[in-house]
């Protein structure tokens, strides 16, 4: 293929191209994505899916992602995000302003999480250089194998694979070859979170979901009766945690002292802060039988708070059943 082809194949109108001007060093070999490529709707999806999570895990500290491409190289986010992730404090300053800072920031970052996803640079399909210069693939490649091995339940798209053209710098001139750059594994049982009640009753029975929620309601509403609290909306009442803490409090006994939890939170952060406080203690009391991400609560995802509640439900409603039959799963 010519290079005026090439170029021609590379261009995207309305954004600088990445061949452009390019310099390759004898030898050296550069990967880049056609506009064909970019469009592909898994691809599309991937970067979706992984927008849509790291949000989430920085709800709290008001970090919002609306580029991977753009907004990754810098290593601002991939700093909280590692963080965030991990728990480890990294030495590094929270601003970096210029680019030989924010290089030396990446690079401190990106050792970091090849330690824990035990991948030295060599072996990585990523790199200090590839993701400072925006390079998409890359950066995917990086967020992929921090989701599989931080939060293995995070359903990506599966068998992600797009075309990319290798770019070599030999002594003839710069030649060039289409390639198939694997981003996701195919999809197999093993692969897949498992699927619970829930994943088959809004599958299968979505006109079910509303009678499920009334009988949830219904008992949530006779245990706060006590308190003077009341539920009518379950997709949104719970998001702030609240109502949720006083209810565990009231059904396993628990005294929750008002310094351990906001009873009026104001940000997304205090929520996130109940909500997960609250999850955890139904993980101790072992009321949570499916991952229940405590972002996912706060964002009104019905089918995580069914979830929540129906573990409650089921242990206590059975306790309060005078006739001893076991509830199994909702009809």
């Amino acid at each position: 293929m010519e290079s005026e082809s090439l170029y021609n194949l590379l261009h995207l109108p309305g954004r600088v191209d990445q061949a452009a001007g390019v310099t390759l060093s004898q030898g050296e070999k550069k990967k880049f994505l056609p506009p064909t490529s970019r469009k592909d709707p898994k691809l599309e999806e991937l970067q979706k899916v992984l927008t849509e999570w790291i949000n989430a895990k920085l709800l709290p500290e008001h970090i919002v992602v609306r580029s991977l491409e753009e907004d990754i190289f810098d290593g601002l986010i991939l700093h909280h995000l590692f963080q965030k992730l991990t728990g480890v404090k990294l030495d590094v300053e929270e601003i970096a302003l210029t680019a030989a800072s924010q290089r030396r920031k990446l690079a401190v970052v990106l050792e970091a999480a090849g330690q824990s996803l035990q991948v030295e640079e060599p072996q990585a399909q990523w790199s200090v250089e590839s993701i400072f210069n925006k390079d998409l693939l890359a950066t995917l490649h990086l967020l992929v194998a921090l989701a599989k091995c931080f939060q293995p339940d995070l359903s990506l798209p599966t068998n992600v694979k797009v075309e990319v053209i290798i770019m070599e710098s030999t002594k003839s001139g710069l030649k060039s070859e289409m390639s198939v750059e694997q981003l996701t594994e195919s999809g197999t049982d093993k692969d897949q979170p498992s699927k619970d009640v829930f994943d088959e009753l809004l599958k299968l029975a979505p006109e079910k979901v509303n009678a499920v929620k009334e009988a949830i309601v219904n008992f949530v509403n006779q245990k706060l009766d006590r308190l003077g609290l009341s539920v009518q909306n379950l997709d949104t009442q719970f998001a702030d945690g609240v109502i949720l803490l006083l209810l565990i409090g009231q059904l396993e006994g628990f005294f929750l002292h008002l310094k351990e939890f906001y009873l009026t939170p104001k940000s997304p952060a205090e929520m996130l802060h109940n909500v997960t406080l609250a999850l955890e203690l139904l993980k101790d009391e072992d009321l949570l039988n499916h991952p229940v991400s405590p972002e996912d609560i706060v964002n009104k995802d019905t089918k995580s708070t069914l979830r929540v509640l129906y573990g409650l439900f089921r242990k206590h409603k059975l306790k309060d059943s005078t006739d001893g039959e076991p509830l199994e799963s909702p009809n």
